[in-house]
C-alpha cells in the first residue's frame, strides 16, 4: 500500500513538473484548440521541451518575393493516395480507464480529442474482435462451442461499446477498425497435419473445418455492432498473425489467411451485405524473419480469388524497416497501406517527449504516410500511471498515447503519440489527398502536404535541428514565412 501511494505520489509531481516546465496546464481544458488565432494560415506548434504545447499560432500570406534557401513548393498536380484518417487504438483497457473519470471530464477529453470543430479531430480508431492483450480478461464472443452462442461480452456491453457511442456522438463520421487477437478455442488446433484441439489462448491455428464458423463469428459480431448504431469500417483477419507469443494470439500464415478470405470471410461479408474493408497482415515490416512469410500481403494478391475481397495490408513497426511499404505498394499500386499500431513504452524512452517526439513524428506519423500510408492509428489511447490496466502475457511495460493518474482520473499526461496524431489529424481531413513537394530539405526537416476535399490546403512539418528555420511554403498562388522552433513538429492550414 506505501509502494503504491508512493507511485502515485511520484506521478503526480512529475505530471507538476511537466506542467511548469511547459509554461501551460496540461489539463485538456486550457488547450486553446477552439478558438484559432486569427490570419490567412492556422498553425498548431509543439516543441519536444513543451514550451509551445499544441499552441496555435497565425500568419499572413506575403505580399513580398521573400522566397528563401529554405523555400518548399507544393505540387498539387502530383498527387498519391487518398487518407482515411488517423488515430488510436480504443482497447477495453481504455474504455476501463475512460468510465473511471468523472462524467464531465471524460466528456472534455473526448471532444478535445475527437471533435472536428472543438478538438483535434482524430478520425480513426482500432478495436478488438473479443479480448486484446489490453482486455479486462481473455475470451472471445463465443467461447462456449458452436457458432449459435455467439453474444457480445461483459467488456463490450460495459466499456467499449458505451465509450463508442460518446466517442461517434462527438464525431459522427469516425472510421473504426477492428481485429481480433484470437479465435475461440474450440476452433483452434495444434497445427494444421494433425489438426489436435489446442486448449490455450496464445498460439495454435485455425482449424479449416471452422472457416465458414468463424467467418460467420465475424459476420456476427459487425452486426452486433451494428445494432447498437457502430458502423466497422475496416477489419483486419488476424491481429499479428506471426506472434505465437501474447497473451491472446493466433498462428496465420500468408496461405491460412487467403484460404480463409477467400473461401469463408470474403463470401461471407458478400453474402451479408457487409460492406468493411479487409486489410490484411496487421503485423512487422519484418515478417518476423520467417522464410516463407516474407512478402505476406503480395503473395495474397497473387490468388485472384482472395484479392478481389481485400482493400490493401496493415503493419505495425516493431521488426523491420518501413521503406517494406513502399516495396508492398510497389507490388500492388491498386492496394491501400493502414498503419494499423505502434506503441511506446519503458523499452523506447516512451516518456522522454524530447526523443519520442521527433523519432515517432519521422517514422510513424510522416514516414509511414510518405511511403503511401492512406492512415495512421497508434496503440492504447489512454492507460493508467501503472501502465494499465494489463494483464500477465500481455505487455506490462507499455504506456498510452496518454497516461492518466488512477489516484484522480483527472490527472492526464500527453506522450508523443498523441502529439504526433494531433498534429495530424488536425489540419489533414479525412478524404484528403497527399500532394508532391519540393525545395528545401536538409534531412533533420521533413514534411507532408495534402490538399483536402475542401480545397484547404494542409502541411505538416519537422524540425529536428536544434536551431530555429525561417520556411518559406508556397503553394503556387500564395507563400509565407514562418519561423519553425527547433526541436518541434509544425502543422498548417490554409485555403487556397
Amino acid at each position: 500500500m506505501i509502494l503504491n501511494n508512493i507511485k502515485k505520489l511520484a506521478f503526480i509531481l512529475l505530471s507538476c513538473i511537466t506542467l511548469l516546465a511547459a509554461c501551460s496546464n496540461n489539463d485538456d481544458k486550457d488547450i486553446p484548440v477552439v478558438k484559432p488565432v486569427e490570419g490567412d494560415v492556422n498553425i498548431y506548434v509543439t516543441t519536444a521541451f513543451l514550451t509551445k504545447d499544441l499552441t496555435q499560432d497565425a500568419v499572413n500570406f506575403s505580399e513580398k518575393d521573400n522566397m528563401a534557401p529554405t523555400n518548399i513548393t507544393l505540387v498539387p498536380t502530383e498527387r498519391y493516395q487518398e487518407m482515411e484518417g488517423f488515430g488510436a487504438a480504443v482497447t477495453g483497457s481504455t474504455c476501463f480507464n475512460l468510465m473511471q473519470m468523472k462524467p464531465d471530464d471524460r466528456k472534455a477529453f473526448l471532444t478535445k480529442t475527437f471533435s472536428d470543430k472543438d478538438g483535434f479531430g482524430f478520425s480513426y480508431i482500432r478495436i478488438a474482435i473479443g479480448c486484446s492483450d489490453f482486455s479486462l480478461s481473455e475470451y472471445t464472443c463465443c467461447d462456449e462451442e458452436g457458432i449459435a452462442n455467439f453474444a457480445l461480452q461483459s467488456e463490450e456491453k460495459d466499456y467499449v461499446i458505451p465509450i463508442l457511442k460518446e466517442i461517434l456522438a462527438i464525431n459522427p463520421s469516425i472510421k473504426i477498425m477492428a481485429s481480433p487477437w484470437t479465435c475461440p478455442k474450440w476452433m483452434k488446433v495444434n497445427n494444421l497435419s494433425e489438426k489436435e484441439p489446442y486448449d490455450s489462448w496464445t498460439g495454435g491455428h485455425l482449424n479449416p473445418d471452422f472457416y465458414q464458423d468463424y467467418a460467420t463469428y465475424f459476420v456476427k459480431w459487425i452486426q452486433a455492432f451494428k445494432d447498437e448504431g457502430i458502423d466497422i469500417y475496416s477489419i483486419t483477419p488476424q491481429n499479428e498473425p506471426l506472434n505465437t507469443g501474447n497473451s491472446a494470439s493466433l498462428y496465420m500464415g500468408w496461405k491460412e489467411e487467403r484460404d480463409f478470405i477467400k473461401n469463408a470471410l470474403g463470401p461471407k461479408f458478400t453474402g451479408a451485405g457487409i460492406t468493411a474493408k479487409i486489410y490484411v497482415y496487421d503485423h512487422n515490416y519484418d515478417y518476423s524473419g520467417i522464410a516463407d512469410e516474407l512478402n505476406y500481403p503480395a503473395k495474397i494478391y497473387e490468388d485472384a480469388d482472395a484479392a478481389r475481397y481485400v482493400a490493401g495490408a496493415a503493419f505495425h513497426n516493431y521488426g523491420g524497416n518501413l521503406d517494406e511499404l513502399n516495396n508492398v505498394h510497389k507490388a500492388a499500386p491498386d492496394k491501400g497501406l493502414v498503419f494499423s499500431e505502434t506503441s511506446i513504452g519503458t523499452w523506447n524512452s516512451g516518456r522522454n517527449l524530447r526523443t519520442r517526439l521527433m523519432e515517432d513524428m519521422r517514422d510513424v506519423a510522416l514516414g509511414t504516410v510518405n511511403n503511401w500510408c492512406k492512415g495512421v492509428i497508434v496503440w492504447n489511447l489512454m492507460l493508467d500511471n501503472d501502465r494499465g490496466p494489463n494483464r500477465e502475457g500481455g505487455c506490462q511495460t507499455c504506456y498510452g498515447a496518454v497516461d492518466i493518474s488512477n489516484s484522480d482520473y483527472k490527472t492526464i499526461i500527453r506522450n508523443s503519440h498523441y502529439y504526433i496524431i494531433a498534429h495530424l489529424s488536425s489540419v489533414v481531413k479525412p478524404g484528403a489527398v497527399r500532394i508532391g513537394t519540393s525545395g528545401y530539405s536538409d534531412g533533420n526537416v521533413v514534411y507532408s502536404a495534402f490538399e483536402n476535399t475542401d480545397g484547404t490546403y494542409a502541411f505538416v512539418l519537422m524540425n529536428n535541428n536544434e536551431q530555429n528555420k525561417l520556411i518559406t511554403i508556397s503553394d503556387g498562388t500564395h507563400h509565407f514565412s514562418y519561423n519553425v522552433p527547433g526541436k518541434s513538429v509544425v502543422s498548417y492550414r490554409w485555403a487556397k
